[in-house]
């Protein structure tokens, strides 16, 4: 009769589990309804945990206005406008959310002991040097602490499609002036990493786009994923990735540095990636409006002792929750950033409700 009783139990508690989860994803679903067409009309949101995909759904709900715009943007590139419903393979630029794909191939460096945290950019960009700037670290260059004043992020997109190798790329930032001490000013730009981006080309003589296809993508089965294949990469903003191969990445993040049971990372290295640097000596002289207090590792934000993000330019929202173990990426395109933070937050809150 226990035994009866304790199956029956079981059962119940199975049965009940199930239905909770499924009427909590029905919230998320509601949630992506009701907010997709302000985040430019389309999202797809994936969420991994415990070996699988648990959670894959997307929304179209494009205005007339959202497909005419995105029409005469295809029109000028010389294309044919994507209006397809978003999934898993689906290809779009994904702005900062490269940041961490970036930080991530520095630090295989790091690993092979080819690199050091501490060196210093001048050993390997002598230019750096020679405008005053030789002494910053690899280290700061992941964290956005250089204190180099650099433009604009959107205006240093615009700079940089004028850019014809990595050595002008170096040479532009190098004239560029300084606003603090190194490691002691938080000036989230595109500049930091574009200098390590550069030191890791100096260091194997292959270029940026080629050591992270070897390094990163391949390993991680991201097939859809490059920056771009241009003359010079963006390593801060330049990558085009699908919601699979991104998810693969996170989840190699969730897993502290492995994937499908090979070493990309070390342990060591996943654990620096996530120590916040925006220490109370640091003066913060410009964050995105939608970062808030939001603190700063190697190439990705700290949202609190257990989540780690990367959002970048254009609404993608990759993160991963380390106390939870799960990963998620929400991908969409748009520019409009106001409320992205709140929405951020909502959205990470009815996920973790589920996993509870």
């Amino acid at each position: 009769m226990k035994i009866k009783i304790i199956i029956v139990a079981t059962i119940l508690s199975v049965t009940y589990g199930k239905a909770r989860a499924q009427q909590e994803f029905k919230n998320i679903d509601a949630w992506l309804n009701k907010h997709t067409h302000e985040m430019g009309g389309r999202a797809i949101l994936l969420v991994y945990q415990d070996g699988k995909v648990i959670y894959n759904h997307s929304v179209n709900d494009m205005s007339m206005k959202q497909k005419f715009v995105q029409r005469m943007v295809a029109e000028k590139q010389g294309k044919t406008a994507d209006l397809d419903d978003y999934n898993v393979k689906t290809r779009a630029a994904i702005a900062s959310c490269s940041k961490w794909l970036s930080a991530a191939l520095v630090m295989t460096f790091v690993d092979e002991g080819k690199l050091k945290l501490s060196d210093t950019v001048g050993k390997y960009l002598p230019v750096l040097s020679q405008h005053g700037k030789g002494h910053i670290t690899i280290a700061q260059c992941l964290s956005h602490l250089t204190a180099i004043k650099a433009a604009p992020l959107k205006q240093n997109l615009q700079e940089m499609k004028n850019i014809s190798s990595m050595d002008e790329a170096i040479q532009d930032i190098a004239i560029l002036p300084m606003e603090g001490e190194p490691g002691k000013v938080f000036h989230y730009s595109n500049a930091g990493l574009q200098i390590a981006g550069a030191v890791l080309e100096k260091i194997s003589s292959k270029n940026f786009e080629t050591l992270f296809a070897e390094r990163i993508a391949r390993p991680l089965n991201m097939q859809n994923t490059d920056f771009g294949k241009k003359k010079v990469a963006l390593p801060a903003g330049g990558a085009v990735s699908t919601p699979q191969d991104y998810l693969n990445f996170l989840v190699m993040i969730l897993n502290k540095g492995t994937f499908n049971g090979k070493r990309i990372l070390s342990e060591a290295s996943i654990a620096q990636m996530q120590i916040n640097r925006i220490t109370p000596d640091v003066k913060v002289a410009y964050s995105p409006a939608e970062a808030g207090n939001f603190g700063y590792g190697y190439g990705e934000w700290i949202m609190g002792p257990h989540t780690v993000s990367s959002p970048g330019l254009f609404g993608s929202y990759p993160w991963v929750d380390t106390q939870k173990k799960y990963a998620a990426f929400l991908m969409t395109f748009y520019l409009k950033s106001d409320g992205r933070q709140a929405r951020y937050l909502e959205l990470k809150k009815l996920v973790d409700e589920v996993l509870q």
